[in-house]
């Protein structure tokens, strides 16, 4: 069962990612179910989807427009980026977009080559949520949120730099 780290705690991952297989098409999923589908995907099937007795959450790619999502923003629980690759940072910058400008106030997930060196520059961007990739060790995610107690530069959990931050001792 796949594991989610969500507030800093580990927890099993009830929502089920879909993706299109490789011949174009969608994987089912019951009715009942709590899906993430693309954005593309939402933005085409919507009113089926919101039809659902299941719970509905929207994934992004690197490169979605957070903007094209931005009227649905508050009736989504769930809001993923994706990582396709460790090395692909413009996942960090639609955190940022969906928390700063859009508001989004809900569940934001980094979904995909996610690894825990990454997690707390996640955290500081916006993500509350991280799913956690098969074999690797929710716990010691979890616990890489902690590694920092401060953060020099502006962020979104602490938008005031450190040194407008620093105590003056007199």
């Amino acid at each position: 069962m796949p594991s989610l780290i969500k507030h800093g705690q580990a927890q099993r991952d009830d929502w089920h990612l879909l993706r299109q297989n490789q011949e174009g098409g969608w994987p089912g999923a019951p009715d009942d179910q709590d899906v993430l589908v693309p954005l593309n995907y939402w933005l085409s099937e919507r009113e089926a989807l919101m039809r659902r007795r299941g719970r509905v959450g929207v994934w992004l790619a690197p490169d979605d427009e957070p903007g094209r999502l931005a009227a649905d923003l508050p009736r989504l629980p769930v809001v993923a980026v994706d990582f396709p690759v460790f090395t692909d940072g413009r996942g960090y910058s639609l955190a940022r977009l969906l928390r700063e400008r859009y508001h989004y106030a809900g569940e934001l997930r980094a979904i995909g080559d996610v690894w825990q060196d990454l997690a707390h520059a996640l955290a500081q961007v916006g993500f509350d949520a991280f799913a956690v990739k098969d074999g690797k060790a929710a716990d010691r995610m979890a616990t890489s949120l902690q590694t920092f107690s401060e953060q020099y530069q502006s962020t979104w959990r602490q938008p005031e730099p450190l040194f407008r931050r620093r105590v003056t001792l007199l």
